[in-house]
């Protein structure tokens, strides 16, 4: 992952999640680089949506990802949620 990226975070989140949204983050760059657990990204996604329930909000901070990054987060939950095989690669 590149070290320039900044992860899009509210200054209003705790420590804790903070670092469930960076995590989530990291898993979907993962999932691009070489293949995550499906298992993994679903659950940290999971805890991500915790963090950002609203569905505006979370599209807001896929996006900022996405100009940072050239990654799509959608498609690997998208990805995740209808496969079954055990590692998502996007």
């Amino acid at each position: 992952m590149n070290k320039d990226i900044r992860f899009p975070i509210s200054i209003d989140w705790t420590k804790d999640e903070i670092i469930d949204v960076v995590n989530f983050f990291e898993i979907v760059d993962q999932a691009y680089v070489k293949g995550a657990e499906r298992d993994t990204v679903l659950s940290l996604y999971n805890n991500f949506k915790k963090v950002v329930p609203s569905k505006a909000e979370e599209k807001q901070h896929f996006k900022d990802y996405e100009e940072q990054t050239g990654q799509i987060a959608y498609e690997v939950i998208k990805k995740a949620k209808s496969s079954r095989d055990s590692i998502i690669k996007v």
